[in-house]
C-alpha cells in the first residue's frame, strides 16, 4: 500500500495527544492545549533553523545564512500572531479550566531556554531548574557548551578577514553579548560601512530581536489582560516576570553602534 498523507504525518499520533483534564470538558481547554502545542512544534522547527544557519556561517555561506534568517523570523511572525487567537478566549474562559494546570507552567518550555541558550542568552540557572526532565537538561547543557549563533556569526566574520580574536569568539557569555567591547564595535562598523551583504545580515539578526522582543510584549499582554496582576500557573510571578523579560537583547552590541552612525 501506497505511503498516505496520515501516515507520512502521523496523524494518528498527533491529533490524540490533546489530553483535556477538565470535567465537561470545558470547551475553551482544547485551543489552549493546541496553542501551545503549535508553539512548542514552532520552537522545534527555529531550534532545527538555527543549528542549520550556524552550519551555513561557519562554511561562509552568506546566501543561504540570509535565507534561512529570513525563515526564521518568518517563523517568529507566526509565533506572534498566535497570540490573537488565545485572546480571543476571555478571562472567564480560562478560569473553566484554570485550576486543572496545577503547577504547570509556559516558564517550564525548555526548548523555549535551548532557543534563549542558541541565540547567546545563556542563563545558567536554567540548568539547575528542577521541574525539567534529565532528557531536557541534558539538551540545554549541550546548548550551554554549543557556539551560539553570535558565536557562530563572529567566526563567519573572522572567514571574511576580520580580526575578530579568538578569545572573544570562544567566549560563553552568561546572558547575551554586551561585553564584547570596542573591538567588536569597531569591526562592526566598518561592516555597515563598507560591506552591504554582511550588513544585510546583521540588521535581520536586529529584526530577529526585535521580534522577540514583540513575542514577549504580545505574550505579557494576553496574560495581563487574561489574568491581570494575579500569580501565574505553576506559582510563577506572572506578568511582574514578564515584565522584566522585556528589555532583553540577544545582540545588544549591534544596538549600541547605532550612536555612531551619527557621528
Amino acid at each position: 500500500m501506497a505511503l498516505t498523507y496520515s501516515e507520512y504525518l502521523n496523524l494518528d499520533s498527533l491529533l490524540n495527544i490533546q489530553k483535556l483534564r477538565s470535567k465537561g470538558p470545558d470547551h475553551d481547554e482544547m485551543l489552549f492545549i493546541v496553542i501551545h502545542q503549535a508553539y512548542e512544534l514552532w520552537f522545534k522547527e527555529i531550534l532545527h533553523e538555527l543549528d542549520y544557519l550556524k552550519k551555513l556561517l561557519l562554511s561562509n555561506d552568506l546566501p543561504r545564512s540570509l535565507h534561512t534568517m529570513k525563515r526564521i523570523l518568518t517563523i517568529l511572525k507566526v509565533l506572534v500572531h498566535q497570540t490573537d487567537i488565545l485572546e480571543t478566549m476571555t478571562p472567564l474562559e480560562f478560569l473553566t479550566f484554570r485550576d486543572r494546570l496545577e503547577s504547570a507552567s509556559g516558564f517550564q518550555s525548555s526548548q523555549f531556554r535551548e532557543i534563549e541558550f542558541a541565540l547567546g542568552y545563556k542563563n545558567k540557572k536554567a540548568l539547575n531548574r528542577s521541574d525539567f526532565l534529565q532528557e531536557e537538561k541534558a539538551k540545554l547543557q549541550k546548548r550551554f557548551e554549543d557556539y551560539s549563533l553570535w558565536q557562530a556569526f563572529l567566526s563567519f566574520l573572522k572567514l571574511n578577514n576580520y580580526p575578530v580574536p579568538d578569545e572573544i569568539i570562544n567566549k560563553i557569555e552568561p546572558e547575551g553579548n554586551e561585553e564584547s567591547g570596542s573591538e567588536i564595535e569597531k569591526i562592526l562598523i566598518d561592516v555597515y560601512k563598507n560591506n552591504h551583504n554582511i550588513a544585510q545580515f546583521c540588521e535581520l539578526l536586529v529584526d530577529l530581536d526585535e521580534g522577540f522582543q514583540e513575542w514577549r510584549y504580545r505574550h505579557l499582554k494576553m496574560v495581563e489582560r487574561t489574568i491581570g496582576t494575579k500569580q501565574g500557573t505553576g506559582g510563577s510571578d506572572g506578568v511582574k516576570y514578564l515584565l522584566t523579560t522585556l528589555s532583553i537583547k540577544f545582540f545588544p552590541v549591534l544596538w549600541s553602534i547605532r550612536k555612531e552612525f551619527n557621528r
